[in-house]
This record gives C-alpha cells, structure tokens and sequence, in this order.
C-alpha cells in the first residue's frame, strides 16, 4: 500500500517516520524548504517510546506527483486545510482512502465536498508533539495512537487493509466503528481545553487555584457538551471521569492553542471554537456562553496580531 504523509511536521512526521522505519512505502508531500531540510538532515523523532533517526526520507512536491497513492494521512494545520486539499488533489484517485488528522469537523465536510464522501474516513490521533528549533520532532508524552473508521460506522474491508498496514508500526493504531462519536468527545474536550487555558492565559492548575476557575472550566465544557447534544452526540456516560480527571485535576496541563497565542502565532481558533459555536442551536436573545466569551477572546488577540499588536 503506497502512503502519503501530508506533511512532516509534530504529527504527520512522527506517524510518518514511524511508519517508514517499520518498511511501510511512505511518501512525505512537503514544501521545498521542509523537503531540502529533511533531504540534508533527514528526519529525526526524539520520543519516550524510543528516538528515531531517518536519514533516507521519500519526499515529493506537489507539482511532482505523478499517480494516485493508496492511502493519505492528512496531517496538517485547520488553518493550511485548504491549501493542503489543492496540493494533494493529484495524489487522489478512483481508490484512494482519505484519513484526515485534524480536531473538529469542518474539514471533513470540506474534503467530502471536494473528493466525495466514499474517499473520506473519520480519524483521530492522540500525541502531543511539537517540532524544536531543529526541525526534530519532540514527543511531549507517552501517548501515541491513531484511531480511524468509516463515517457511517461499521468494519470495512478497506479498514480491514489499512489497520494491516499501520498496525504493528511503532505506534497504537485501531480501528473505530463509531469514529464520529469518537472525533466529537475528542472536539468536546480539546474545545473546553483550549477555550479555558486561552481565556484564562493559563494552566488547568492555575485556573483551579482561582476562586471560580472550576466554575469556568465546568461552564465551557456544559457549553460544549451542549453542541453535542444538538448535533446528535451526546457524551456517554464515563466522558465526565474521564474529561474531569484531565480538567478539573490541579496540573500543568494546556492546550497547544495557549501555546500558539504565547508565541504569536496563528490559531485554530475557528475550526475548534467557532465551528463548535457554529453548530449550536441558535436560540436569539440568549445570554452570551462562555464559549463564546473564549471565542471573542481568540478572536481579539488574532485582531490585535493583525494590526501589528
């Protein structure tokens, strides 16, 4: 099965590279500057689960590729989406299976809408990882796994293929026969992660050590949980253990969109937060919810970043 790995940064490079070091036939379709850096320093993953250093790396631009791959592991930022869809449309053919990486929803009905809906699987991945001063990927913790499905549900025979071909690669890969559920817990509590960190500038164990910081967290993530609900994905009945054990637990913990705002750098503040608020009921002269209160927050600093704030 032919591979391509859109893109080669925390994620994409760290699926990818395990993926290539396990004899899997991976491509990495980059931009030429991330091309010529991986061709002279290859890529190298600096991971708890083990460091990995590829010094051969398959790279292919987007004006080079020449047929349709099997597989594509869409990897890229919710901001880069569209941009990412116009290179990799040459690599999409009659066969090929689309397993998208991204948080949220939107850019699965952008890619149904551009490639139709029997090319598009749901999927998720659960890392945190980011790229050093280097280009190194750095594995920030011990989770690495990728989940992926059919959309409507059920075990596939493509599925069937695909789970052969990342299993037993260096990474937890499974398959889901309920992804959609599974990517909307997955939104739910990265939203109420993100909205509350960014609103508050702060981690989850500074918010608590507030008078009312558990208040905040608890009414995003009710805000959030609530959107679900309308959509026809209510949280089950373990989601609050789980969600609460992450949130409501003194920690260091952020979310790499705080992270994005601490260094000036672009958000995906409208795929996370405001496509959630997009798909809410819409109930007028309600009060304003938190999650919107995070939003307009995210919003200003991109505002501010504008004019050179």
């Amino acid at each position: 099965m032919r591979i391509l790995i859109v893109g080669a940064g925390a994620v994409g490079g760290y699926f990818g590279g395990r993926l290539a070091a396990a004899g899997r036939d991976v491509t990495f379709l980059v931009r030429p500057h991330r091309a010529q850096a991986l061709q002279s320093k290859g890529l190298v993953i600096r991971s708890p689960r083990g460091d990995l250093a590829l010094k051969e790396v398959r790279t292919v631009l987007a004006n080079a590729i020449a047929q349709p791959f099997d597989l594509v592991l869409l990897s890229c930022k919710a901001y880069s989406l569209d941009e990412a869809i116009a290179s990799l449309a040459p690599a999409v053919g009659p066969s090929t299976a689309i397993v998208p990486l991204l948080n949220g929803m939107r850019h699965i009905d952008v890619l149904k809408q551009r490639f139709g809906n029997d090319k598009v699987l749901g999927g998720l991945c659960m890392i945190a990882a980011t790229l050093n001063p280097e280009g190194e990927i750095v594995h920030l913790n011990d989770t690495h796994g990728l989940s992926f499905g059919e959309l409507e549900g059920g075990l596939s025979p493509r599925m069937q293929a695909i789970a052969e071909v990342l299993g037993d690669a260096g990474f937890d890969a499974s398959t889901s026969i309920q992804i959609m559920q599974r990517m909307w817990e997955k939104w739910i509590f990265l939203a109420t992660l993100a909205g509350s960190t960014c609103l508050m500038r702060a981690a989850i164990g500074d918010i608590l050590a507030t008078p009312d910081g558990s208040r905040v967290i608890e009414g995003i993530l009710a805000d959030c949980r609530a959107v679900a609900q309308y959509n026809g994905f209510p949280m089950p009945p373990d989601f609050d253990a789980r969600a609460g054990q992450m949130l409501l637990t003194p920690s260091p913990l952020t979310a790499s969109m705080l992270r994005d705002v601490e260094n000036r750098s672009r958000t995906e503040a409208d795929h996370i937060l405001g496509d959630l608020i997009a798909r809410a009921a819409q109930q007028q002269g309600s009060p304003l919810s938190l999650l919107q209160v995070a939003y307009s927050h995210l919003k200003a600093y991109e505002a501010r970043q504008a004019r050179g704030g």
